[in-house]
């Protein structure tokens, strides 16, 4: 019998499942009064085995193992882009804003990508006053961008 249910439920329930069968049996009233013991037996099995296959099926659910990476927080992309635009806009209109020989030599710097002492000589400036311009420059931009904030 061990074999049969083994079969059934796997070698790790079936001596349970044995036990389970035997004890209903001595439970039950029918049992002093049996023609076939046997056949009484392989009935209680076969529902013992019924009621367990609708047990599995009713309390089947499926378990995920756990992707840390997969349920971190991300922004959604769109609110990015939206927000990239916007500060990229009010970082124009603040170079849009400057004092023009201000603005010339930032865009001599970040556009053209000269060096302090090229734009000192081709501005016929000194090193200093370039220095100066770029530092106004970016103190000016950083405050419209943290006021837009």
């Amino acid at each position: 019998m061990l074999r049969y249910i083994a079969r059934r439920v796997g070698w790790d329930q079936a001596p349970d499942v044995v036990q389970e069968i035997f004890a209903r049996a001595a439970g039950s009233q029918q049992a002093p009064q049996l023609a076939n013991p046997i056949g009484f037996i392989r009935r209680i099995t076969r529902n013992l085995l019924i009621d367990m296959a609708r047990h599995r099926e009713r309390n089947k659910f499926v378990t995920f193992p756990l992707d840390d990476q997969r349920d971190l927080g991300v922004a959604p992309e769109q609110g990015l882009d939206i927000e990239a635009r916007d500060l990229l806009r009010v970082y124009n209109e603040a170079v849009a804003r400057l004092p023009e020989k201000t603005r010339q030599v930032l865009l001599m710097r970040r556009d053209d990508r000269l060096s302090y002492q090229q734009i000192s000589e081709e501005l016929g400036i000194a090193v200093d006053t370039v220095r100066y311009h770029v530092k106004r420059a970016n103190a000016y931009i950083a405050s419209a961008v943290e006021a837009h904030r």
